[in-house]
């Protein structure tokens, strides 16, 4: 199964930390969305979407992104990182794919080091996240996505 997965992971790298340890279970691109390239979301068989929450939900660049690029009915899931509340996780993006008749095939989510505003005062929360749980417990939720959708 040829899939992609749409990221912003700035702050830490936690996010992308998560997509690596998913990526090594198989055919997975990693498409950053800050950078200028030529996106072709239809040759995918399945499309993730993935980032940190900010202010409660995926960070804008990311949403603006499937608004823009994801391709109607295509299979999709969700992966995001959070320091303390994970809020409304995916809610944006997943709005966005039912707007599109996409599958939501799933969406996993862990814990993130995170030192942005008044946690920098305290030298951060969920420190040492992701852990080596949190990817192993990654790994296996891609593994179950591509069991969902072995086309390809």
């Amino acid at each position: 199964m040829k899939t992609a997965v749409c990221y912003y992971s700035h702050h830490h790298g936690n996010t992308r930390k998560v997509l690596e340890a998913m990526a090594g279970e198989g055919n997975l691109d990693l498409i950053d969305v800050t950078t200028r390239q030529t996106v072709r979301l239809e040759e995918y068989d399945c499309i993730g979407f993935a980032s940190g929450i900010y202010g409660f939900d995926f960070q804008k660049a990311v949403v603006e992104f499937a608004r823009q690029y994801l391709p109607q009915g295509k299979p999709v899931f969700f992966v995001y990182t959070y320091g303390g509340a994970k809020g409304s996780g995916a809610k944006s993006v997943a709005k966005i794919a039912r707007e599109k008749n996409c599958p939501v095939l799933g969406e996993f989510s862990c814990k993130g080091y995170d030192t942005f505003g008044p946690f920098k005062l305290i030298g951060g929360i969920a420190k040492r996240h992701p852990d080596a749980r949190d990817l192993e417990n990654a790994r296996k939720f891609y593994r179950k996505i591509q069991a969902q959708n072995p086309q390809g």
